[in-house]
């Protein structure tokens, strides 16, 4: 009996232990048999901390000291939804004391080759009151950055609470980017600033970040120096389109596949409805018990739990679905068939009644909706300054035979209602669209972000000076809608794409010869010479970049982009503006003084050209510290007489380095950082363009030379023989060659500016 007893009492502690092992693992989001936490942290498959309990090694979890670790990064949260959140290090740039001696220097960065940085959950940030700090990563395997400014001259005006650019500033993080690097500069050592903000810091986080004024001196981190951030993780590199025909396919049983969030590649998994559980475990999506957990069905109705759903059944007497949130169940009336039919009668009657009054209430509805259209369309119109250019354009008839306003319908049809496939560019300031006009003319369609209501006019002035100007390396601006909520400007459409790309594209860059550059650049000046000198109202660009500078199939350079130009009165030869312009190639005399003049732009066609001469970026975190910025780089170069380091190889050849040299001295006189000491564009247009005359005229000696050396051993006799230098020479093969070595080695007489002007 004793024995029995004890077989009894065996049976059933197995049956309890049994129970639990099921219900634990039910709840657990581990792979079976695996560590379910690493101290306070939830490690849920893919990821794990063993070997065979993670899906591949980037899903490794190091807790060997009861701290998740990937790599020398700490986690301090996994999402089954996608998102792994961790401890990010800042970048921090800090000084001893004004004399510019460094305390603390260092970058930060993080290889997540597999991983992305969460666009949606973090912004990149930056403090400091003279900082400035870059982002540098890579999107679609390609180098891409970011950069982020932030000054102040005292306490005075820095705001707690805002991170708008005076102490602060903060920059929305583009989608798809992976292996960040931040650095954190000063302009100046913090050397006018150190007293209340000796550091420059710069760091990306998911957190709610209020700036203080208190972070100018020491930014609020954990002890180890980390702030929090998100990563979007997913699997392989499929979509899923094609991921659940793969054989490595990990969705299991009762899920299914999710794509995740733009810019990050593979997909997701998640359990279809009425199940719950980790999707990546070939069981990890469970029956949800809903009559049990959720109580869906009415208090008098009856609950079955069935397999990925529920049903709900109202007993005897009652009717309706049984729903909480349904028509419940309610006591069936009890009456007699004629009362039936009476009911059915009126029920038909009513649903008559009622389709009639859908029809008539959803045609007045669109009727209102058109014309609520409408007024919407005439309110942007005017809002935008539609009258003011229509008034503009019949005061002048020039301007009506150029400008032509463009209705919302005609570009929307233009760009097939602004379809993904059509977009050319995206920008900071907005998005330009291939469009096809009804005349199947090809134009490129600017739709910005912002409109600054109180630039309106302004804005109508640019739009008929820039519709009336026509010169040949300037792009040509045809029109404009102002029916939408932002304006959109309509240009002609160039098809070579930009000189950055040909720049810096290796096969591109190859094809793209000193003769070609020489000719870019001198196209470019006279466009910029010609806004300068030759406009009704003088134009200075702003923004002078090869992003900015299109290419025809000719090699003709178009400058572009004029959203941040500016027109001068004229009676005045600078303005005092906001500081506006791309890294690298503003002005420094304009950043520090505010005040533009027509030298800003001198300034960043130099830096330019010294680009189209080297191959190098205008400003790479990349290079040295000391070879950081190219137009101090070049400038020294030519200086110190090794000009020819710093050359991209290709471009030089036998009889063409002294019109390179003549122009990179153009260039550093371009470069100066007085705007005083630089020549303005039209004598920097005439330089290039005598060089190039130059050029032209030495390339038709060699073509002559060669045919006349090919003559020669054709028909010997002595009549054929030609004057190179002064000297006459017969077809004889030894004063051919003389004559020719001599020709080549002449010096170029080229044009030189007196001190700079």
């Amino acid at each position: 009996m004793a024995f029995r007893r004890m077989l009894l009492y065996v049976a059933c502690v197995v049956l309890m232990l049994s129970k639990m092992v099921a219900a634990a693992s039910a709840t657990s989001l581990a792979k079976p048999n695996c560590q379910n936490r690493c101290g306070d942290v939830e490690i849920p498959y893919p990821f794990g901390t063993t070997e065979n309990c993670y899906l591949d090694d980037n899903y490794f979890i190091n807790c060997s000291n009861s701290k998740p670790l990937r790599g020398n990064i700490e986690v301090v949260n996994i999402s089954i939804q996608g998102e792994l959140e961790i401890l990010m290090f800042i970048a921090e740039e800090c000084y001893q004391n004004s004399s510019g001696v460094h305390v603390v220097d260092n970058t930060t960065s993080l290889t997540t080759a597999t991983f992305t940085i969460s666009n949606i959950k973090n912004k990149f940030f930056a403090v400091g009151c003279d900082t400035y700090a870059n982002l540098t990563a890579y999107r679609n395997n390609e180098p891409f950055s970011i950069g982020c400014m932030s000054t102040c001259q005292s306490l005075t005006n820095v705001d707690s609470g805002s991170c708008s650019g005076i102490g602060c500033c903060q920059v929305d993080i583009p989608t798809g980017l992976k292996n960040f690097t931040l650095e954190a500069n000063s302009f100046d050592y913090h050397k006018n600033v150190y007293d209340f903000s000796p550091c420059s810091f710069a760091f990306v986080t998911n957190e709610e970040f209020k700036f203080s004024s208190d972070y100018l001196e020491t930014m609020p981190v954990d002890k180890e120096g980390n702030l929090k951030m998100v990563l979007d993780w997913a699997i392989g590199n499929q979509t899923c389109k094609t991921a659940p025909s793969k054989p490595d396919y990990v969705c299991g049983q009762n899920a299914e596949c999710d794509n995740p969030p733009e810019g990050v590649d593979g997909y997701h998994c998640k359990c279809k409805e009425g199940y719950e559980g980790n999707p990546y475990l070939h069981d990890g999506c469970q029956d949800i018990k809903e009559c049990q957990v959720r109580k869906p069905c009415n208090a008098t109705a009856n609950c079955i739990d069935t397999e990925g759903g529920f049903t709900c059944t109202c007993p005897e007497g009652y009717e309706g679905d049984g729903k909480v949130y349904g028509t419940g169940c309610s006591r069936r009336p009890k009456a007699s068939d004629s009362h039936a039919k009476i009911i059915i009668i009126a029920l038909i009657a009513i649903s008559i009644g009622l389709s009639a009054l859908f029809v008539v209430g959803s045609s007045i509805y669109c009727g209102l909706k058109r014309k609520r259209l409408l007024k919407l369309k005439e309110k942007f119109f005017q809002q935008n300054g539609g009258l003011l250019l229509q008034q503009k354009l019949s005061d002048d008839r020039t301007s009506m035979e150029t400008a032509k306003i463009f209705s919302a319908e005609e570009l929307e049809k233009a760009t097939n209602n602004y379809d993904e496939s059509r977009v050319l560019g995206q920008g900071s300031y907005g998005t330009v669209y291939r469009g096809v006009l009804p005349d199947d003319k090809l134009v490129a369609i600017k739709k910005s972000k912002l409109c600054d209501q109180s630039q309106i006019e302004q804005f109508i002035n640019e739009v008929i000076v820039l519709t009336q100007i026509n010169h040949r390396n300037i792009v040509k601006l045809l029109g404009c809608c102002l029916e939408t909520e932002v304006p959109l400007l309509v240009y002609e459409f160039i098809t070579n794409g930009t000189l950055s790309a040909h720049i810096h594209d290796k096969v591109l860059s190859s094809s793209l010869s000193w003769r070609k550059r020489l000719k870019i650049a001198a196209d470019t000046a006279g466009a910029l010479a010609y806004l300068h000198f030759s406009t009704s109202t003088p134009i200075i660009h702003r923004d002078v970049k090869p992003a900015n500078i299109l290419l025809d199939d000719n090699y003709s350079a178009k400058v572009s982009d004029f959203g941040t130009s500016r027109l001068v009165p004229l009676d005045q030869t600078q303005l005092t503006t906001l500081v506006k312009g791309t890294l690298g190639y503003l002005d420094p005399e304009y950043f520090h003084s505010s005040q533009l003049t027509e030298k800003s732009d001198v300034y960043s066609f130099g830096v330019v050209v010294a680009e189209l001469l080297t191959g190098k970026k205008a400003l790479s975190f990349d290079r040295p510290e000391s070879d950081r910025s190219l137009a101090v780089n070049f400038s020294s170069a030519v200086k110190e007489d090794r000009l020819h380091q710093i050359l991209e190889n290709h471009i030089v050849r036998d009889g063409n380095i002294n019109e390179i040299n003549e122009v990179a001295k153009l260039v550093k006189q371009c470069l100066s950082i007085r705007g005083d000491d630089r020549p303005n564009m039209k004598e920097v247009a005439m330089e290039l363009e005598g060089l190039r005359s130059l050029d032209q005229k030495h390339q038709r000696g060699e073509v002559d030379l060669y045919t006349k050396e090919a003559e020669c051993r054709v028909t010997p006799p002595a009549q054929y023989s030609f004057s190179i230098n002064g000297v006459n020479n017969g077809c004889s093969s030894t004063s051919t060659t003389m004559g020719y070595e001599s020709m080549r080695n002449q010096d170029l007489k080229p044009l030189i500016l007196n001190d700079g002007r």
